[in-house]
């Protein structure tokens, strides 16, 4: 039996929802249907940030009124009138009513408003029993000392114990960093020995509010920006009346500059500044009064880059717009990737998700959806951190997705290129990429040495000493010679380079692994129940028969590796004995090869598409077989026609293509689509550290 959540601050301010995001990430990840619900939300239809989030990430495809029990002014109503009762069942009535929708619920509890004022905890906690959920009460630790937080903890233990509560975990969240060791000693010498509790530090970046937060907060027009600067963080705020000198001397990193839209000197003193090494970078710009810049200043602005920063305009005056601003609180937002990751980042590392999932009884289902594939990939690559090398450096995508990447600790990251123009796209675009190494090829004490590794290893071929250090100052060659000298694990490209220019160093330094003659690719097609694996589709134009057979079992090694089954399908346009031609032949004579290499294989061929998925076509073209209308590995017969197949399913199917991964190298080195995406990075950096963790273990039979 699966055990619904309900999530509740033990105070304001606890800081619920990242414990929330971090908790659907967990369980959406063991089973897809997960549902969300809130006992008590304000008078607007349910559409708070926090059930924006959640439904927009999750995709809960839910109306929005069946995922909220009542308003706040009902739930005042029936308090006044000492209505308590009727206020719960009202409530169990709504969440029954999802409840049966999905495997288990997480139900947030209330926000401490004047709805139930003092008696807010309790409340939840009663609630929490009538609705049969474990509860997971989170304590706040910020601006109390290690041992006032301690006494909190002890304190509510007691009280929720009294009330016949099923406690899941305590969490203790918004800790101050340097107390997080003694909080946790404590804890641990004080709490009772059956129930966990988790400690989470404070993060400065979930606080401070984002531009675009502060303009939807108060509804206020945006005259330019677009959503990466709609992101920024807001750490200060500066009403600018100053004249310029003297303004310019008090600008803080990350400023909100608010000042009146008829003061054109500090409009265009603040994008100066902006744009200036000597400057702090600015958050953004608020024009008050509702005044309209000067005719010539707005079309200056309309000729702006939207990246460049976003504009504000507020009606009220630059003191009532400043009080306003200052009570706009930090949140989550579905389009901030930046807070979503530091968010799962501290979860992921302070909690334990085996531990929970064990508590709650939930046994991992056999359906594999993206977000589940997705999620498995980033615990596993965090599981032994690797160190991925990106060519890129100075790509935008290349440099969120470094930043998710660091802030999730999922691996350690070195760019290359020019390490100043580096740290200024970095700057330019605000990100925090703390940690993160640069090396410039082309003035690194390693290029010489890489260079005679390259001459040994390619003078056959006529390369001269002097043409091996030429080709160092080249990023994928650099990058994959530290790899090669275990600099660095794997390497991530092609967000700006070709495939060809990506992995021609690793066939001249890397090569294939030994019993591997071909380096193939596969791609991992998410469906909305299961993840199959297709390949080659990116490599390898026309393969033979021997080649067919090896891309087979790379291909089942590597679905092996990430979890899925392999039952192999090799595909032809004919199934069993009944075609006749040479394409079909080719593939016949293929599976021949690898049943005679792999014997313990499933594989099945040459079989079509249709009963190679399909299990009521199976029974009736192969009803013996164990992979027909079961297979998860796809090995097309050649390149035109696996390429146009992955596309046309990731199309019509709103499957999600990851990919291509490269398979039998020695080293993982990985190949981006140019077109590709921030997430497409981060799940390609995961993959490759994922392989090279694989490379560290003996080898096994698939």
């Amino acid at each position: 039996m699966l055990r619904s959540v309900y999530i509740a601050g033990a105070e304001p301010g606890s800081g619920k929802s990242i414990v929330v995001l971090g908790m659907m990430e967990m369980l959406s990840a063991i089973t897809k249907r997960v549902g969300f619900f809130r006992p008590v939300v304000p008078e607007n239809g349910g559409s708070d940030n926090l059930t924006h989030l959640i439904t927009q990430r999750y995709n809960i495809d839910l109306p929005a009124s069946s995922l909220y029990g009542c308003t706040d002014e009902t739930a005042r109503n029936l308090l006044a009138e000492g209505r308590y009762a009727e206020l719960q069942k009202q409530i169990m009535a709504k969440y029954k009513l999802v409840e049966k929708q999905v495997d288990l619920m997480i139900c947030v509890g209330t926000d401490f408003s004047d709805v139930t004022s003092a008696l807010e905890l309790d409340f939840n906690a009663d609630l929490a029993n009538n609705l049969g959920c474990l509860l997971m009460p989170v304590i706040k630790g910020y601006g109390r000392s290690a041992h006032e937080t301690v006494d909190a903890v002890r304190v509510l233990e007691e009280s929720l114990n009294n009330r016949g509560c099923e406690l899941l975990a305590a969490i203790v969240n918004r800790v101050d960093p340097d107390k997080m060791d003694q909080v946790i000693a404590e804890l641990t010498v004080s709490s009772m020995p059956s129930l966990p509790f988790y400690v989470l530090p404070e993060h400065r970046t979930l606080e401070k509010p984002t531009v675009g937060e502060i303009g939807r907060s108060l509804k206020i027009n945006c005259l330019n920006g677009d959503q990466e600067s709609l992101n920024r963080e807001v750490s200060h705020y500066k009403v600018a009346a100053m004249e310029i000198p003297n303004f310019l001397d008090n600008i803080e990193e990350d400023s909100l500059i608010i000042t009146p839209g008829d003061r054109s000197d500090i409009i265009l003193s603040t994008l100066a500044a902006d744009v200036s090494v000597n400057y702090p970078k600015i958050a953004g710009l608020l024009l008050t009064g509702g005044l309209k810049p000067a005719a010539q200043v707005t079309q200056l602005l309309d000729g702006l880059n939207k990246t460049h920063m976003a504009i504000l305009s507020a009606p009220w005056d630059t003191f009532c717009t400043a009080l306003k601003v200052n009570e706009v609180e930090g949140s989550i937002l579905p389009s901030d990737d930046r807070k979503i990751a530091a968010a799962l980042g501290i979860m992921e590392k302070h909690i334990n998700a085996e531990e929970l999932t064990a508590r709650l009884s939930v046994s991992p289902t056999r359906r594999k959806t993206p977000l589940m594939f997705e999620y498995e990939m980033i615990q596993r690559a965090k599981s032994v951190r690797k160190h991925i090398v990106l060519p890129e450096g100075f790509d935008e995508r290349i440099l969120r997705a470094a930043e998710i990447l660091l802030l999730r600790e999922v691996v350690d990251i070195t760019l290359l290129g020019s390490e100043e123009k580096i740290q200024q796209r970095i700057a330019q675009l605000g990100l925090n990429l703390q940690g993160v190494k640069t090396i410039d090829p082309r003035t690194s004490p390693w290029r010489q040495t890489f260079a005679d590794t390259y001459f040994k290893l390619r003078q056959h071929k006529g390369i001269s000493e002097q043409m091996a250090y030429d080709a160092m100052a080249d990023v994928s060659y650099f990058g994959t010679m530290m790899i090669h000298h275990g600099y660095a694990d794997g390497m991530v490209s092609g967000a700006a380079h070709t495939t060809q220019h990506t992995i021609r160093p690793a066939f001249e330094i890397i090569r294939t692994k030994p019993g591997c003659s071909l380096v193939s690719s596969v791609f991992f097609m998410c469906l909305e129940d299961r993840v199959l694996v297709y390949g080659d589709c990116a490599i390898n134009p026309n393969p033979d028969a021997a080649q067919l057979a090896d891309i087979a079992i790379s291909s089942a090694g590597t679905a092996a590796m990430f979890g899925i089954e392999p039952r192999v399908a090799m595909l032809s346009y004919s199934t069993g004995v009944s075609g006749k031609g040479d394409d079909v032949e080719t593939v016949r004579d293929a599976v021949a090869i690898a049943r005679r290499l792999r014997p313990d294989l499933k594989l099945e061929g040459p079989i079509q598409y249709d009963a190679a998925i399909d299990p009521g076509v199976a029974r009736s073209k192969m009803p013996d077989s164990e992979v027909a209308g079961q297979a998860t590995v796809f090995v097309f017969p050649d390149l035109n026609t696996g390429n146009n197949t992955y596309k046309a399913v990731q199309r019509s199917a709103n499957a999600v293509a990851i990919g291509p991964v490269i398979q039998g190298l020695n080293r993982p080195v990985n190949d981006l689509s140019r077109g590709c995406t921030v997430t497409d990075i981060v799940n390609t950096v995961a993959i490759t550290a994922i392989q090279a963790q694989q490379n560290d273990q003996p080898e096994t039979p698939t």
